[in-house]
């Protein structure tokens, strides 16, 4: 499949600049994945929507002061980290914004005594660097929330950015689709017999990375670190044998659940495109390791039944799984009914909710 299948026009006055108050006031578009069908509601209306027994997936996952301002020690040049995950207590692999900054290249942070190497060059801008001591308990002080390149409007408040139910520190980014969620709202769908089940899914590298490939099998999808307990495996594994839903709030959640799915029935994320007539659904089970699960139309999903999920970016992977979840044509006219229905985009936009 070419890239330029999952591309689209979006004026930038369709990309919302800050969140909506209270989260639960932004608009949600229902999508019926089967027939294209659509309505227009407001997000806390999605109680209407779910039933006694399903399961919503959500993932705790935290974002991180993760996007801190370096000079170079031999220049004064500036650089700018962003910090995607840490791989033991002084290295963390990173994005790297500046001019030259190689295999050796020291890093100052103004107003500490904290500096930085780079100690091994990967991908692009991408980089491992070995700070001088460990950086966890000062990236408050070091660091700041790293919003996305399209938002360009400050952040008053950095709680926004964070869902209210976060709770492990690692991610590079939110898990957008959760932001809409409000306690209030999570305790009505308790209420109403919805049960709730976490996982984690630290966001990285992919979040920030273009697709720049013309056909998308050759896309290297990054790693990352995903969580699911026993518990909560066991929690999906119940519904679904009972015949309710298990609904993945985000492509975070998501991409976690069908990873368990495949690695029930003894598969690598990597070989999801190479086997999809495999059992269409298994038991899941728990698991704590990375996943590189690159979902695109062909993938035959095993776990996730619906979807809550923001709109999102030209030729990404995450429109390219909406694709899957539903077809082309329909998430193309829901794109298109929603730019003219004046929805907003991106991670601070509205939401869908994609059901059968």
């Amino acid at each position: 499949m070419n890239i330029s299948d999952f591309d689209y026009d979006l004026p930038e006055s369709c990309i919302a600049q800050t969140p909506v108050e209270p989260r639960d006031s932004s608009r949600l578009m229902i999508l019926n994945r089967q027939n294209g069908h659509i309505e227009h509601r407001i997000f806390r209306d999605i109680a209407d929507y779910l039933n006694a027994g399903d399961v919503l997936v959500i993932n705790t996952t935290r974002v991180i002061p993760a996007r801190l301002k370096a000079v170079k020690t031999a220049t004064g040049g500036s650089v700018e980290l962003l910090l995607l995950r840490q791989l033991d207590d002084l290295r963390w692999q990173s994005l790297v914004g500046g001019r030259k900054v190689a295999v050796g290249t020291r890093l100052d942070f103004p107003k500490t005594s904290i500096y930085a190497e780079v100690v091994e060059s990967l991908e692009g801008s991408e980089r491992i660097v070995a700070f001088s001591q460990p950086v966890n308990d000062l990236l408050e002080e070091l660091g700041e929330t790293p919003l996305p390149p399209y938002i360009r409007t400050r952040l008053e408040n950095g709680d926004r950015y964070q869902t209210v139910y976060n709770r492990q520190e690692g991610s590079a980014a939110a898990p957008t689709a959760g932001l809409h969620f409000t306690p209030d709202l999570l305790m009505a769908l308790r209420e109403k017999g919805i049960r709730i089940a976490n996982c984690v899914l630290h966001i990285g590298l992919d979040t920030f990375q273009p697709v720049k490939v013309d056909r998308i099998e050759d896309h290297h999808m990054h790693s990352e670190y995903a969580y699911l307990s026993p518990e909560d495996a066991r929690t999906i594994n119940d519904a679904k044998l009972a015949g309710k839903r298990i609904i993945a709030v985000g492509t975070t959640s998501a991409r976690t659940l069908e990873t368990a799915g495949l690695l029930s029935a003894g598969l690598e994320p990597s070989e999801a495109m190479s086997t999809p007539n495999i059992c269409p659904w298994r038991p899941v089970t728990a698991f704590e390791r990375d996943t590189n699960l690159f979902i695109y139309p062909g993938y035959r999903w095993r776990v996730v039944d619906a979807i809550i999920t923001n709109f999102h970016l030209p030729k990404s992977t995450l429109l390219m799984m909406m694709m899957s979840f539903a077809s082309k044509e329909i998430i193309h006219n829901a794109y298109e009914t929603a730019k003219s229905e004046g929805y907003r985009f991106f991670s601070f936009g509205d939401a869908m909710f994609i059901n059968s």
